[in-house]
């Protein structure tokens, strides 16, 4: 088997640092309130709901401004829509070094924001969309003209989302949605909510559930509050909807089949944030093994220690083996239906988010007192990935993604 990359992907991230270091970092560091210690704090409004500073999030437009006309932004879009084809092996390898260079304004944790754009968005619209809604909306989502929350999520459904309790029904040319969401990452800023609702059938069933483009200031939508998390600022949001009335041709793919419409979005996404995930991981490795050579304790330096030695050592390994399935799933992504490869980009994803988890506790140990302080970026890290646990669809129902593969039990 060979395991080179693209030949073209060395000469890419060579052009693609070199545009970050002429670009993007100059405007960091006339901003770095955003990346220091003080980070948690400049981001957040906090007599806001907790929700992102409008000076934070139009630093992130800024930076996406510049990697848009500098041609990186839509790298992983197809060329149709201005971007460079990139495949998922592409975005895997180019996520995974921007993560590795650590906190900084080319590749922001906090929304995922990077000078190579994640537009699960666009993908799922130009696969289920109407050509309407794509002339509409694909150049639209890139700009950030309009913006999409997400909204499966629900105060009594989480993983369980076939037992959603949202409805909409038809009522003559529209439909009328009640229900409540949880956790609506974005709604602060998007201009509309995917929410997906049943429409047919019974609980547990996956037939019966549609996907509705619904505007976040149509009567009856509204948001109470934002969820205080773990890492702040928060922008998820809880959403009710009561008697909210979208036109038909806001559903989003079929009638009763919204739920392929969001697996779509998650497999496009998990690989990619697997990827984000295993190279944050390694900057952690990386700086805790610097700091064992250069750090002396009783006379001598720390990295002599094997206490200190193995269990890097542990976590060096288990990054080499997650990239190569990172990498793996990524290339099965190119090749084959997402639906066919779930279980490998499961694989990635659970294995990348607990990696990362463990490396940037590991990093603050070595490091000690300063490693648990937020003048490094272990904290940060930790508390960022940490989520993915959960979010991305939590670990646990990813493991059975794959026992379902494994055991050849319930849907393949």
């Amino acid at each position: 088997m060979d395991f080179t990359l693209p030949e073209h992907l060395p000469g890419v991230l060579a052009e693609m640092d070199a545009f970050i270091e002429a670009e993007i970092k100059p405007l960091e560091a006339d901003n770095i309130q955003y990346f220091d210690h003080r980070r948690e704090n400049a981001r957040t409004d906090w007599d806001n709901g907790g929700i992102p500073r409008r000076e934070w999030e139009d630093l992130l437009g800024e930076m996406r401004r510049r990697a848009d006309a500098a041609g990186w932004l839509r790298y992983g879009l197809p060329s149709r829509f201005g971007g460079r084809d990139g495949t998922n092996i592409d975005m895997a390898v180019i996520r995974e070094h921007l993560a590795h260079k650590g906190l900084g304004l080319h590749n922001d944790l906090q929304d995922e924001s990077s000078v190579v754009g994640n537009f699960p968005q666009v993908i799922m619209m130009d696969r289920f969309g109407t050509d309407d809604q794509k002339r509409e909306w694909t150049d639209a989502l890139i700009t950030g003209r309009r913006s999409m929350a997400f909204g499966l999520t629900e105060p009594n459904h989480g993983s369980d989302a076939t037992w959603l309790e949202t409805r909409a029904e038809l009522a003559g040319d529209e439909w009328v949605i009640n229900g409540a969401k949880r956790f609506n990452t974005g709604v602060h800023r998007a201009t509309h909510d995917l929410v997906f609702a049943r429409t047919s059938g019974e609980p547990g069933q996956a037939r019966g559930i549609t996907a509705f483009l619904v505007p976040t200031d149509a009567p009856g939508f509204s948001v109470p509050y934002y969820w205080w998390t773990f890492n702040m600022p928060s922008d998820h949001g809880e959403v009710l909807l009561e008697d909210v009335r979208v036109p038909t041709d806001a559903v989003l793919g079929e009638v009763d089949r919204g739920l392929e419409v969001g697996q779509t979005f998650l497999h496009e996404n998990r690989i990619r944030q697997a990827a984000s995930s295993l190279g944050a991981a390694q900057h952690c490795i990386d700086r805790a093994v610097g700091y064992a050579g250069e750090r002396s304790v009783f006379g001598k330096p720390l990295a002599v220690n094997q206490a200190v030695q193995w269990p890097l050592v542990e976590l060096q390994t288990e990054a080499q083996m997650v990239r190569l399935l990172v990498y793996y799933a990524a290339c099965q992504l190119d090749g084959n239906h997402h639906m066919e490869v779930s279980d490998k980009v499961s694989m990635a994803n659970y294995r990348a988010n607990r990696l990362v988890c463990e490396a940037a506790d590991r990093a603050m140990q070595v490091f000690g007192g300063v490693g648990y302080s937020r003048h490094e970026p272990f904290e940060h890290i930790y508390r960022h990935h940490r989520r993915y646990r959960i979010t991305e669809g939590a670990e646990e129902i990813q493991i059975r993604r794959v026992a379902q593969r494994l055991f050849g039990f319930g849907r393949r």
